[in-house]
């Protein structure tokens, strides 16, 4: 059987966690599964697109999330004759002879509009109730996901898997003399509190400068807060509450930091906080937890699933509780080891090999109908 493999959206977001997605499943699936054939679809702008050796690399022309991407890329599929075709980022085509397999990674943009621009809005909103109507079969990066699609969208459960992620291996803890260096290539202080993750309004930025100032005001030794993340919607919003708060010399932010400066970051934090309104899994903690890091989470969507207990667990809408966690976990040594010694511990229920197979059986079950 003939299985595709959309990644045409890792030219342009490689780094996010979809992104990161796209890749592990593109070179793991063909390595692991030698009773199909697999064509990966990527940009014909990519010149290093994702994917296993034994995989046949097709380059698309439609750009992922084209206005008239449901027009060409149907077009261009056709001569691959698939049978199945994967998107990985939910949206399938309408036209085409093959089953679909979607996943979809949240629903934000149904819970809290607020957070999208107009026609990000718009965009969403038309695509969903088609895509989990055509798709075959559905994988959701959570279970709490999973639950979303059957409350929201009203989609049978027997029609959605729940398939975790995973970090990269990559984030481990690291050599002190490694460390120490990063430490002095980045200007890290010896204590600070980490966030990573787009600045935009979904991730609760503005919730967190707020709690971190109000720290501040009662502890003077609160150490430095620091945002590593891309510029998101909205994002001069968050620098002039920066400014407001009179944060300018306490809050420091490294924009899109690679990998290798990311493992650094939290292998030195004394802690990572991700006090978000909503995530559909929250790969940022999972690797925070896998270098080390202590990690405070908020109560919502997926969060408390994915870290299974080994995070401190805030209402991200409570300044005061969330201050008052910061405080805590700074001040108890003792909490931090623990936090730290069950992070550990819980990464390892994650793995990207877990990821694939499971991926694969689903694959299975879709085309053995």
């Amino acid at each position: 059987m003939k299985i595709g493999l959309d990644t045409r959206l890792t030219y342009y977001r490689r780094y996010s966690g979809i992104g990161q997605y796209i890749v592990h499943l593109a070179e793991m699936l063909p390595a692991l599964d030698v009773d199909h054939s697999y064509t990966l679809i990527h940009s014909r702008k990519d010149q290093s697109p994702p994917g296993a050796a034994n995989a046949r690399q097709c380059a698309a022309w439609t750009p992922s999330h084209h206005r008239l991407e449901q027009w060409s890329l149907p077009i261009e599929l056709a001569r691959l004759r698939l049978d199945l075709l994967h998107s990985p980022d939910f949206i399938p085509p309408v036209r085409g002879g093959y089953c679909r397999v979607i996943t979809v990674h949240d629903l934000n943009f149904l819970y809290y509009p607020q957070f999208l621009t107009a026609d990000s809005r718009r965009y969403y909103n038309d695509q969903i109730e088609r895509a989990v109507t055509m798709a075959d079969h559905i994988l959701a990066d959570s279970y709490a996901t999973k639950l979303d699609l059957i409350k929201l969208l009203n989609v049978p459960e027997h029609n959605i898997s729940a398939v975790w992620l995973a970090p990269d291996r990559s984030f481990r803890p690291i050599e002190p003399e490694v460390l120490a260096a990063a430490r002095a290539r980045l200007g890290l202080p010896d204590r600070f509190v980490l966030f990573t993750g787009t600045l935009e309004p979904r991730k609760n930025v503005a919730g967190l400068l707020r709690a971190y100032r109000q720290w501040r005001d009662c502890d003077a030794r609160a150490p430095s807060l620091l945002l590593a993340g891309s510029r998101g919607w909205l994002f001069d919003e968050t620098r002039a509450l920066i400014k407001e708060l009179k944060l300018e010399q306490d809050v420091r932010w490294i924009d899109s930091p690679p990998a290798a400066d990311l493992v650094a970051l939290y292998n030195a934090t004394s802690v990572f906080v991700l006090p978000s309104h909503y995530e559909g899994f929250g790969l940022t903690v999972l690797e925070a937890m896998a270098c080390g890091a202590p990690t405070i989470i908020s109560d919502r969507g997926s969060l408390p699933e994915i870290a299974g207990g080994a995070s401190l667990v805030v209402d991200p809408d409570n300044i005061d509780e969330l201050a008052e966690a910061l405080a805590r976990v700074m001040d108890d040594e003792a909490l931090r080891l623990d936090l730290q010694y069950k992070g550990f511990e819980r990464v390892t229920e994650f793995s990207w090999e877990r990821c694939a197979r499971e991926t694969l059986k689903v694959y299975n079950l879709v085309l053995n109908r």
